[in-house]
């Protein structure tokens, strides 16, 4: 003991080992000893099958029941061989384990390599089971048509017709409805004849069909290769000419390989796939219907097991209809020929007579004995008595061109079979989206339909972007107006069916913080048109009128959910504050309604990006017009909102297209209108247009920017008309014009319109009031004045315009006009009556011609008062010319300001982003108040000198704005727009400029000075020569200045002769390759301009005749006295409480 601890002590310690060596060894740890990782989701849900209980089979005691032989079987401790007349059962012989064989099969020998998913599965499993591995593994959508495929598992052939036949019918059928297709799965028999329709519809590259074999394991050849866990196996659909086992179809997308424990036998899968449909024919299509799952046969030729499978089908509770195929052979056309001679009762006197001519054919048919023929012969005759659910598709029966189709037929039968209500047919033919089966056997003469049917199916119809059903449904009585309600078209904007589309987008710029799952409201949608449209659109959902109606019908609309939909309506979230007004407002169910529902639609179509939807909507309806230029406009600021969110440039282009067909459609529209009817035409572009914000169409076209219209001939005409007012002048119309500003009494002998063409020209709302106060003097002394306001029968309206080309039409006061017949004796009197001469004067000032020309040699007058003013010496008191410019801006200034107050939109920032709209607008705005920053500095003798320079580079812009009057002309116009293209791309040039300016200048700089001090000269000096450098001017003494030991030469600098090589570099680049690149710019810009300069002027000349329509009559600084005398008129008119100004718009 003592010697032990003597040695115990003796031993040395163990030292600590490093943490390095500790990580090292840990990982060597991991590496070398595998973790166990937990099962997956279909290990642990699917089984395989393993044979435990060897029993001989009778015919050879070698092999085992199962199809093992002896030497192979596996056996287990405790578990003794049978005997030879034992029954084997795979419930009872057979061990389950979890499954070792998923992932993915790549079939190999095609042009290009397919795919599929594959599980090896119990026989006994639970279909719940299966149909979570594929919606939740295989992400699969649940189906809405189960075909099951029966025949002949030994290959055979089919007549080439019929085989075409089967093909595009089961495709379609397929393609049309979202259905699966369920097979045997191998690459023989039957299942090879779908195999090879599928592999059309791949050549077609249109989308996969959910197509699933369903095969028994153990005779799929060489299933020891698709042993493993989610791996990707390469298969070849090549079988062994001698093997007794099959291969898998390549055509298939998913496979079910069902594991018994057998091997080399059939029969494995037909529990589990009978089990399987009867589940998914209990599945409700929710939420699209809520009828089951239908589930339909389809028999192309087959054998005895055939048989019994049809008999099943039709007498299975539910039963399942069953499609047969004559002439495909064997079963098929047995079954054929018996549904032929069937009757409907229960006797078959028909079929007796033939027993035995049926039973030899049926041993001919199958080769097989007698006993077995009779069985069969019994077996069809139960199948004649489900006569109804048998339907048999023949392709002689029909001359060409009648014949009915395979899929038809499929789905022709499901609606015989099943005992539905129209409704839910209809429902189902919507589900599948085929609308001929809706025509052909739902919408029949004489079909009643309970009430909120046909509505329940336009709603599904609309969600789901059905365009073909929406037609049908509106052919066959379905009343948009009262269909169409506010809970309604708040659920179709929060559908989450239908293409995809960017208004989620746009709405987080009106709503930023959108939590998830938010609900859209009626309010934000509002919120996203006025974006869209800009300008002072306001859209119907964001007026103050509607929110209350809004409010009272969400709330009794909150319990209500329609039976489709998951969607719940909530209180909007202004409800609250409206609580008293709410209150106070009856409930009607009109209130929920719309007066123009295809309007509402047709905005819900386009923004959700539904082009075809959106062309239906506006085939329907009214103002089909005015519907094609918001569509126009909506498209186009959705795509200038896609390319700022920086999304696909596919989506941009997609809506730029959109944008161009309602472009045409409108163009087309108003084209054919004015070939129809010129004067309609041109009161179709006028009228102001209620539901779409007091607009018109030529407001809505400029919104739209769409040229072509404007360049049109009648809104060429119509501006013709408003841009000479009263005025009727042929040739020399401007020298006339401006001769009559000099000379008022030379206005006596210009040719005016007559009362009667005055009166059908739109008008200003103060226009409108000065004419009936001049209508109504004229009154008092010659009673055919009045009569003259009478153009034809129609009841007459007079005319307003506002900005932006608006006209509102208010009926007449009746009681002016005489009797229709007695108007007829003035007709010769009222067309060549002459105006009054007050009235000339007043149509010849307020002409927008003559505000044109006024406004213009008033402009060109302070232009040389002005220029007196900055080139004379500038005393301590201002000249005359001076106070005649300062009072000139001043008076524009408050003209501006002017505009801004009076533009149509409510709040402050609206108003005054539609005033900045025109680009000269803003600048006159910064111009003027540089002046007024100048001519405070003016009048301080200290800083007299510093106020005068600001008036001279004020002086700049004025001149400039030239520009803006030469727009008018028809030449110049064009060109003016091109510089402000140009001048826009070259500040893109300019930022390209700056890099190699800089990049060279700096250089240039540091090696020519290397002593300089930090000054702010420096920037100057890196800039001024590099810049001058690019006009031709290249300081050649300055790039390489001499230098040496004389005296008068300044020492010569660490590498000047870098200098001439760089900038010779800079001029290289700068001079020839960035100023080319620029005038190629220019030069497209021109093309592309000049090659629409007609439309080009003409777009401009409608925003000059709207600015000059609303334009007072004196011009600054005179304009001053018009906006007293209209502060005055309009104080008046609220003091006395008169209708017609319901803005403060100044316009006398």
């Amino acid at each position: 003991m003592l010697k032990q601890k003597r040695l115990a002590k003796q031993k040395p310690k163990a030292k600590p080992i490093p943490w390095g060596l500790k990580k090292i060894c840990w990982g060597l740890i991991n590496i070398t000893v595998p973790r166990h990782q937990p099962r997956s989701w279909i290990e642990t849900n699917f089984q395989k099958r393993e044979c435990i209980k060897f029993i001989p089979c009778p015919k050879d005691d070698t092999k085992c029941c199962c199809g093992q032989a002896q030497i192979t079987h596996q056996t287990i401790a405790g578990i003794e061989s049978g005997s030879p007349g034992d029954l084997w059962l795979p419930t009872k012989h057979t061990r389950p384990q979890p499954t070792d064989a998923y992932g993915t099969i790549e079939f190999q020998g095609g042009a290009h390599p397919t795919k599929a998913q594959y599980v090896r599965l119990s026989f006994d499993t639970r279909p719940e089971l299966l149909v979570q591995l594929f919606t939740k593994e295989w992400n699969l959508e649940l189906p809405k048509l189960l075909i099951t495929v029966q025949g002949g598992k030994a290959n055979f052939d089919l007549q080439a017709k019929l085989k075409k036949e089967i093909r595009k019918g089961l495709l379609k059928a397929a393609k049309t409805t979202g259905a699966w297709i369920f097979t045997g799965g191998t690459n023989t028999g039957v299942t090879k004849q779908v195999g090879d329709a599928l592999l059309l519809e791949g050549q077609q590259r249109t989308g996969r069909v959910v197509s699933i074999g369903i095969a028994p394991w153990g005779i799929v050849e060489r299933n020891h290769e698709l042993l493993g866990h989610n791996r990707e196996v390469p298969c070849h659909s090549i079988s062994s000419p001698r093997s007794k086992l099959a291969v898998l179809n390549n055509r298939h997308a998913y496979f079910l390989l069902v594991d018994n424990g057998t091997q080399a036998k059939y029969g494995a899968e037909l529990i589990l796939r009978r089990k399987l449909e009867k589940f998914i024919s209990n599945l409700k299509l929710h939420p699209f219907t809520h009828s089951s799952t239908p589930v339909v046969c389809l028999v192309i030729e087959g054998g005895t097991n055939t048989i019994r499978a049809v008999l099943e089908y039709v007498t299975d509770s539910p039963p399942v209809p069953v499609v047969v195929c004559d002439g495909s052979g064997r079963a098929a056309d047995l079954l054929a020929f018996v549904h032929k001679y069937a009757s409907d009762g229960e006797e078959q006197p028909v079929l007796e007579s033939m027993r035995d001519y049926l039973i030899g054919t049926i041993q001919k048919t199958f080769e097989v004995g007698l006993d077995q023929s009779e069985k069969l012969y019994q077996e069809l005759l139960q199948c004649t008595r489900n006569k109804n659910l048998i339907t048999v598709f023949r392709i002689q029966e029909k001359p060409e061109g009648e014949a009915q189709e395979l899929d038809q037929t499929i789905l022709t039968a499901l609606f015989k079979s099943q005992h539905l209500s129209p409704p839910e047919q209809l429902s189902l033919a919507l589900t599948w989206n085929r609308v001929d089966i809706a025509r052909s056997e739902i919408f029949v003469y004489g079909q009643e339909w309970p009430n909120g049917a046909l509505d329940e199916a336009m709603m599904q119809a609309l969600e789901h972007d059905r365009i073909d059903f929406v037609k049908l449904l509106l052919e066959n009585g379905v009343s948009m107006k009262k269909f169409l309600t506010i809970p309604r078209l708040e659920e179709l904007y929060n559908t989450k069916h239908g293409p995809a589309n960017t208004l989620g987008y746009i709405l987080r710029d009106v709503r930023p913080h959108i939590p998830k799952g938010y609900i859209y409201t009626l309010h934000d949608i509002g919120l996203v048109i006025n974006k869209l449209m800009g300008g002072a659109y306001r859209s119907y959902y964001t007026r103050r009128k509607f929110r209350p109606i809004y409010a009272k019908v969400m709330n009794s609309y909150a319990n209500a959910c329609r039976k489709s939909s998951t969607y719940q309506y909530q209180r909007y979230a202004g409800a609250n504050s409206l609580s008293l007004v709410t209150g106070l407002l009856p409930f009607t169910s009109e209130m929920a309604l719309f007066e123009f529902p295809f309007n509402e639609l047709l905005i819900w179509a386009v923004l959700t990006k539904r082009q075809q939807m959106a062309l239906l909507m506006w085939t329907h309806g009214e103002e089909a017009l005015a519907k094609s230029l918001v569509s126009c406009k909506l498209y186009k600021a959705m795509a200038h909102e896609a390319a700022e969110d920086d999304l696909d440039t596919e989506i941009y282009e997609e809506l730029r297209s959109y944008a161009k067909e309602f472009e045409s459609k409108g163009n087309k529209l108003l084209d054919f209108s004015y070939r129809q009817d010129a004067e309609k035409a041109q009161r179709l572009l006028t009228c102001e247009l209620h539901s779409w914000s007091n607009q018109s169409c030529l407001s809505l076209a400029v919104a739209a920017n769409h040229r072509a219209l404007l360049a049109h001939p009648c809104s060429q005409v119509i501006l013709a008309d408003l841009w000479m007012g009263g005025l009727r002048t042929r040739k020399n119309t401007n020298f006339k014009v401006i001769l009559g500003l000099i000379m008022p009494f030379y206005i006596r002998q210009l040719d005016f319109k007559s009362k009667e063409e005055l009166q059908q020209m739109p008008q200003t709302e103060e226009e409108h009031l000065e004419n009936q106060n001049l209508d109504n003097d004229d009154s008092d002394r010659s009673q055919p004045d009045a009569e003259a306001l009478l153009a034809d029968t129609y009841s007459v309206r007079d005319t307003k315009v506002h900005e932006n080309g608006k006209v509102s039409l208010t009926d007449s006061d009746p009681s002016q006009f005489r009797d229709i017949f007695h108007m007829a004796e003035y007709s010769e009197i009222k067309q060549h009556q002459p105006l009054r001469l007050k009235k000339k004067f007043h149509e010849f000032y307020t002409a927008p011609i003559t505000k044109f020309w006024a406004d213009s040699i008033a402009y060109m007058f302070f232009l040389i008062m002005f220029s007196f003013t900055v080139l004379v010496k500038m005393g301590p008191a201002p000249r005359w010319q001076e106070w005649y410019s300062i009072a000139y801006i001043t008076t524009l200034g408050f003209e501006k300001v002017r505009e801004i107050i009076s533009s149509e939109p409510v709040a402050i920032t609206h108003k005054f982003s539609v005033w900045a709209w025109n680009m000269w607008n803003p600048c006159d705005g910064a111009a003027i108040i540089l002046f007024l920053i100048g001519l405070a500095f003016r009048f301080r003798p200290s800083t007299m000198d510093i106020g005068r320079v600001i008036y001279c580079v004020d002086s700049i812009y004025w001149y400039l704005r030239i520009l803006n009057i030469l727009g008018v002309n028809k030449y110049l116009g064009p060109l003016v727009t091109m510089m402000g293209k140009m001048v826009k791309n070259m500040i893109y040039f300019v930022v390209l400029l700056a890099v190699v300016l800089m990049s060279f200048g700096v250089s240039r700089q540091a090696i020519l000075y290397p002593n300089n001090e930090p000054t702010w000269r420096l920037i100057r000096e890196v800039t001024y020569q590099p810049y001058f450098m690019l006009y031709g001017e290249v300081f050649a003494d300055d790039i390489d200045p001499p230098c040496g030991e004389d005296p008068k030469q300044g020492a010569c600098v660490t590498g000047r002769w870098v200098t001439p090589i760089t900038m010779s570099m800079y001029l290289l680049i700068a001079n020839i390759l960035l100023i080319n690149l620029l005038i190629a710019v220019f030069n497209n810009i021109f093309n592309e301009v000049n090659s629409v300069s007609h439309q080009v002027w003409m777009f401009q000349r409608f925003t000059v005749v709207m600015e000059y329509q609303q334009k007072p009559v004196l011009p600054p600084p005179f304009i001053a006295f018009c906006h007293f005398y209209s502060l005055l008129k309009y104080c008046v008119r609220k003091a006395k409480g008169e209708p017609g100004m319901s803005k403060f718009s100044f316009v006398p």
